[in-house]
């Protein structure tokens, strides 16, 4: 018997085992057809392999040789682009169709620009190379556009209703406490639109057009509901609006409104009284009346004893903390030591002195000397450590501290939606593109928070953005084998870390 090496008419080669029989040469078997050399050589192999194994011959020595052949030329024609993404949707398309988001009919791409922008945030340029790199999605970015185009304003209240209702399921009953917060996106273009109105900017960007969106979280920090808002609506009037729209939404009892003190406007708390809500509020303890200030400082407050005093809106809480006196001391010194380099550089004037920040500390000595009031930077000692909430509810100092220390779930729901998931800065210009940008960063968010409930729950100790760059290094291996031309796809082995990452219990 010996090996034939055919050149068929597409270029392809094919590779027989032949055996002369009365003069003529017969086909005993063909191995394969080979596209390029590489693939010849491995049928080659082969063919040799097995007819030894015709003649009982085979020998240990080309076993070897033809099974380390084998894993060579399989090997060497790997490419970057036989190797796929799959951990995040074997994980976090789980939690997507856990908590029930739709997936279906018109909202076909919905689930893999939420996906995206939890693992590669970033444009929908960027996107489309990706669904076509890991998702086997070929789509143009017109196409994604259309769609953002063409999604309906019931996707808003149809992704509430199911956040809400997930929301539920896992606080184990009705929300009673919400947490409210705003901020400003802007957007990088340079013309205005009855949208996208320029205004104070919490990012600096006040030459930037920008809209507001008012978010609610529970204490445990999901979101349940977000509004978004004209660029120059003053904070203000954002506020009852978000409240009335969530409490109609979903049939609910007025909910307790924790904020912070950039809501403390006498018109927000009219409006909170006039529609008999419960509230507790960040107090300006140092903004309040001279009267009000002097009982405040004779309280004997201590970290395990708050103290209560009447308020014009209700009652007045004071609590006191040890390491919040230590980080408002420090916090002092170091505005101070900036005050004394600007001073030094005689670069302040008259306009510098306001009750602005640190700039309080500043006087003016003649006509232009300005100097740093070190006798009213000491007195200010008084207040290290003092924080004040004001509420109209009957709760006990004790519950009210305790309610208000859970705000910083909201400022982490803004934090990581602004860093991890990049919701600014907005390239939209069409509002309704916005809207759909918007809605998908919230969903986005939402499995973002049920990820970390699940990495909790299941005892794995990495935080939720730790995982996702883990679940980023789960491949899939998709190849042909070259004799039958049959394309496999496999899944890599994870590391143990990654196993229990694909086997999260709901």
């Amino acid at each position: 018997m010996f090996i034939r090496r055919n050149k068929n008419r597409s270029g392809s080669v094919s590779v027989q085992i032949c055996q002369k029989i009365n003069r003529s040469n017969r086909v005993i078997k063909t191995v394969g057809i080979a596209k390029t050399k590489r693939e010849e050589d491995l049928l080659v192999m082969l063919a040799k392999t097995q007819i030894e194994q015709m003649k009982g011959t085979l020998g240990l020595e080309l076993c070897v040789e033809s099974d380390d052949l084998v894993v060579e030329n399989f090997v060497n024609e790997l490419s970057v682009d036989d190797f796929q993404q799959v951990g995040p949707e074997q994980v976090l398309g789980r939690i997507y169709q856990h908590i029930g988001y739709p997936q279906d009919g018109s909202y076909r791409y919905f689930k893999s620009l939420v996906l995206y922008r939890l693992v590669y945030p970033g444009s929908k340029l960027r996107a489309v190379q990706y669904f076509s790199r890991h998702m086997n999605l070929n789509i143009s970015v017109h196409t994604i556009y259309r769609f953002m185009d063409e999604l309906s304003s019931e996707l808003k209240t149809h992704v509430e209703d199911l956040s809400f209702a997930h929301t539920t399921r896992i606080v184990g009953g009705e929300v009673t406490v919400v947490y409210y917060d705003m901020t400003t996106l802007y957007f990088e273009a340079s013309r205005e639109d009855d949208f996208r109105v320029s205004g104070y900017s919490k990012d600096g960007k006040h030459s930037h057009p920008q809209i507001l969106i008012g978010l609610l979280v529970t204490k445990q920090g999901y979101p349940v509901g977000y509004q978004l808002f004209e660029g120059s609506t003053a904070e203000t009037k954002t506020l009852v609006k978000v409240l009335q729209a969530f409490e109609e939404r979903f049939d609910l009892q007025k909910p307790v409104l924790v904020a912070d003190s950039a809501l403390l406007s006498q018109k927000n708390i009219n409006k909170l009284n006039e529609y008999s809500y419960k509230y507790i509020l960040g107090a300006r303890l140092k903004n309040e009346s001279e009267n009000l200030k002097q009982r405040i400082l004779k309280l004997k407050v201590t970290q395990d004893k708050p103290a209560e005093l009447p308020h014009r809106n209700g009652r007045l809480i004071i609590t006191y903390s040890a390491k919040r006196a230590k980080k408002d001391k420090a916090n002092r010194q170091k505005g101070l030591e900036r005050l004394e380099k600007k001073v030094s550089s005689g670069k302040l004037t008259k306009e510098h002195i306001n009750n602005r920040g640190y700039n309080k500390y500043l006087n003016l000595q003649g006509q232009t000397t300005i100097n740093i009031d070190y006798q009213r930077f000491e007195a200010d000692q008084v207040w290290d450590g003092l924080k004040g909430y004001v509420t109209n509810t009957e709760l006990t100092p004790k519950q009210v501290s305790r309610h208000y220390k859970q705000l910083w779930h909201i400022e982490k729901a803004f934090r990581i939606s602004k860093t991890d998931l990049r919701i600014r800065p907005v390239y939209h210009r069409l509002k309704n593109r916005i809207e759909a940008h918007i809605c998908i960063c919230f969903t986005a968010y939402m499995i973002y928070k049920e990820l970390e409930r699940l990495l909790k729950t299941n005892n794995i100790s990495i935080s939720a953005q730790k995982a996702i760059e883990e679940l980023k290094e789960i491949k899939q291996l998709t190849y042909c084998l070259p004799k039958s031309k049959t394309v496999k796809k496999t899944v890599l082995k994870p590391t143990p870390l990654q196993q229990r990452l694909l086997n999260l219990q709901f």
